[in-house]
């Protein structure tokens, strides 16, 4: 199978069968054989049904529906869980993400040998204020801190090598960052293409101001991750020792002039008296908790089961 056309959605129902359409006719213009798999993510809307009315008119088209809202990134990891294409192409299903591009990022991940092209809405219709100006700011520093030069990292238009999809863990809400997992899991070569991004059509947005608050929270969280989260121990143990050691020696030092006080005969106060000790003190508990944090976190990481972590209430089509 050429391509897999994952698309998540939540309460998209007037979008839904126009879309369909038009990845079809897409398809079909270019003679791919393909599939695509709709992630129902807890819609309370109709939007199971015509999923569900789709898949009888094609048998192309396939359906899972979550029992209730878990997220993007969820619904993203049960599509590429399911996907079989060579290439996995991933849309927003309210129709600001056009078809039209799915064959030159599929000539861009079969023919140029990429293994992952992210889509850039270089010019964007949404408001200058709560979405254009705050995504700048996001995409700057997720450039500067993952080291992945894209300028849209949220753009929801991406293409896959099947491969990339299958070795990485899109959980919380890092549907984001999903380059800066790929280039983690040693895909190294990540290209970004300029897509025409479209008004939205019907409804409204499901993203808020707060996803941007939460986009920086992933991001410092993805970068201790990919620094630390294969060995805690590095930076846990490393920051516990180096407390440890300069309370250990705070207190050697400590007890080195009461001796040396005692011993010259000049006037001196109890070691428990000296406010200096009790600060020692503390710096060598807290090295010993983050040193125990770090021995934890490597027990935890060896130990961890594989947990998908939505439930599916229904699926279509799915083997």
């Amino acid at each position: 199978m050429n391509i897999s056309v994952v698309i998540p959605l939540l309460n998209e129902q007037e979008s839904l069968a126009e879309l369909h359409s038009w990845i079809k006719k897409v398809m079909d213009s270019h003679s791919y054989s393909y599939e695509i798999i709709f992630i129902d993510d807890g819609s309370t809307d109709q939007s199971w049904n015509i999923i569900d009315q789709l898949s009888h008119e094609n048998n192309q088209v396939k359906g899972i529906r979550f029992l209730k809202n878990f997220g993007k990134s969820q619904a993203l990891h049960a599509g590429f869980a399911k996907a079989q294409g060579d290439v996995i192409i991933t849309m927003d299903a309210d129709l600001q993400d056009n078809p039209e591009e799915i064959p030159e990022l599929y000539n861009l991940i079969t023919n140029e040998k990429f293994d992952l092209v992210s889509g850039w809405k270089k010019k964007r219709y949404d408001s200058v204020v709560s979405k254009n100006l705050p995504s700048k700011l996001f995409n700057w520093a997720a450039r500067r801190t993952s080291g992945v030069q894209l300028n849209d990292f949220n753009c929801g238009l991406k293409a896959y090598k099947n491969i990339v999809v299958k070795n990485i863990e899109v959980s919380g809400e890092m549907h984001r960052y999903i380059p800066v997992l790929a280039k983690n899991a040693g895909f190294a070569k990540i290209g970004e293409k300029v897509v025409k991004h479209q008004a939205r059509k019907y409804g409204e947005t499901k993203f808020g101001m707060e996803r941007f608050i939460n986009g920086f929270l992933d991001l410092i969280t993805i970068w201790f991750l990919s620094r630390f989260g294969k060995r805690p121990m590095h930076l846990f143990g490393a920051m516990g020792v180096v407390m440890f050691t300069i309370g250990l020696l705070s207190t050697g030092f400590i007890i080195v002039v009461k001796l040396i006080k005692l011993y010259t005969g000049f006037e001196t106060i109890l070691v428990a008296d000296n406010p200096l000790f009790y600060i020692a003190l503390t710096t060598m508990i807290i090295g010993t908790q983050l040193f125990l944090a770090g021995f934890l976190g490597e027990i935890i990481l060896r130990n961890k089961a594989n947990q998908d972590n939505y439930k599916i209430a229904e699926e279509i089509n799915m083997k």
